[in-house]
C-alpha cells in the first residue's frame, strides 16, 4: 500500500467506527479481567478464611481451588470471546475499509 491510501483509510468514517468499537470492547473485557483478579485478590486479603474452607468436609480441596482455576479459565474465555467478535465484526469491518480505499 501507498501513502494516499493510508491517508484514505485514516480519513475514512469506518476506520473512525471500528477503531472506537474495537478499543470500547478490549477495555470492557480489559475491565471484566481486571473485576475478577481484584475480587479474587480481596478475598485473599481480607477473607482468607473462606477460600480455606473445604468443598465437602471428606475432601482435602478448598473453595480456593476451583475459584483460582475458574479464574485462569475465565482469561480463556474472554480471549476467545474477543477472538470471536474480531474475526467476525472486526474483520468485515476491515474488509469494507480496504474494498471502499483501494483503487
Amino acid at each position: 500500500m501507498n501513502d494516499s491510501v493510508y491517508e484514505r483509510i485514516l480519513e475514512n468514517p469506518r476506520f473512525h467506527e471500528l477503531v472506537a468499537k474495537r478499543s470500547r470492547f478490549a477495555w470492557l473485557l480489559s475491565a471484566a479481567m481486571l473485576g475478577l483478579y481484584l475480587v479474587f485478590i480481596l478475598l485473599i486479603a481480607f477473607a482468607p478464611q473462606l477460600l480455606g474452607v473445604r468443598i465437602s468436609p471428606d475432601s482435602v480441596i478448598t473453595w480456593g481451588i476451583p475459584l483460582g482455576v475458574g479464574l485462569i479459565l475465565s482469561a480463556f474465555i474472554l480471549t476467545g470471546i474477543y477472538v470471536y467478535r474480531a474475526n467476525g465484526e472486526f474483520d468485515s469491518l476491515n474488509k469494507a475499509i480496504l474494498d471502499e480505499v483501494q483503487p
